[in-house]
């Protein structure tokens, strides 16, 4: 059996796992990486990944590579640009490389977690895959005939960064109208405190003991199936955004299976229901068989993880 490391770096969290070569995700941990340099996060994963192989049963010289899936635009071993890590032009794959003794990947973390559902999750056994992955910010990442998608500069599948909404709401990014700026998680929770301003007797305020900063991306949805307006409309005019992103790239690619990931996710089919019926309206396709299989992401907060492992 052969057994790889997996990392997947986040805005908050950098989780790292043992994968074997069948996909199985075996031990994984994590570290902080919110507003750390990347070399203290680079300390902080190689340290997370030495105490990793022991609670697999394993040791260390059994591990044959590493993996990384990194968020922003990745090409030849560097983080490009990545704002919501603040990394620029940084070596990374270099960096790990010298601090685990190991060769390292490196691939941008939604290419990995589309590969992950690929290879073991939602898209197992089909060939092609878009995934969206819906969290701090919104990841993407795209496999044709069974090969990520990166583009010449690895900046392809950046489906967080698609236009919906000509001079809309600004990005972190620096750009309006981002469906990041409309459907992250960050976005949805200041959408919702931006409508309980405007409406102090939403069940929203209930449900979150009064303090707006108790909100939560689930809070609208709570509201919404107990009746709330404010919560309804919140989750009708995320699931509307959400449509014109994932009908962009259902029209540009026609993938078989479309997956979402990430903690929103877990709304589950309050988001995938209405989220089909809307890409139906919106997509250029007349056979109900040849639609993209909309779903959720099976592997969870793991897909990173098992896709930069087995890339």
């Amino acid at each position: 059996m052969r057994y790889y490391l997996g990392i997947d770096l986040g805005g908050t969290h950098t989780a790292a796992g043992i994968v074997d070569e069948a996909g199985n995700l075996l031990v994984k941990g994590q570290v902080p990486t919110d507003k750390r340099s990347p070399e203290t996060v680079c300390d902080g994963i190689a340290g997370l990944a030495k105490t990793l192989p022991a609670q697999a049963g394993i040791h260390w010289k059994e591990i044959e590579r590493a993996g990384v899936g990194s968020p922003g635009i990745v090409c030849g071993g560097m983080v490009v640009y990545a704002n919501n890590l603040g990394f620029d032009d940084t070596p990374l794959a270099a960096m790990l490389e010298e601090r685990l003794g190991l060769a390292v990947g490196l691939q941008n973390d939604g290419n990995a977690a589309a590969y992950g559902e690929l290879a073991a999750g939602a898209g197992k056994g089909f060939s092609s895959l878009v995934a969206l992955t819906i969290g701090t910010g919104i990841g993407g990442g795209i496999v044709v005939d069974g090969k990520i998608l990166s583009g010449f500069n690895g900046g392809a599948g950046e489906l967080g960064h698609i236009v919906i909404a000509a001079g809309g709401r600004t990005c972190t990014c620096g750009k309006a109208g981002c469906l990041e700026a409309y459907c992250s998680a960050t976005s949805l929770k200041a959408i919702t405190r931006e409508t309980m301003a405007a409406e102090k007797d939403s069940l929203m305020w209930e449900l979150c003991g009064g303090d707006a900063g108790k909100v939560s991306a689930k809070t609208p949805f709570d509201a919404m199936r107990r009746g709330d307006s404010a919560g309804k409309r919140i989750v009708e005019e995320f699931l509307f955004h959400l449509s014109l992103g994932v009908s962009n790239a259902v029209n540009l690619i026609q993938p078989e299976v479309f997956c979402i990931g990430g903690g929103v996710s877990k709304e589950g089919d309050a988001i995938i229901l209405p989220l089909r019926e809307l890409v139906r309206e919106q997509t250029y396709m007349k056979r109900e068989e040849q639609r993209p299989r909309i779903c959720t992401a099976q592997l969870g907060n793991d897909a990173g993880i098992i896709g930069a492992a087995l890339m």
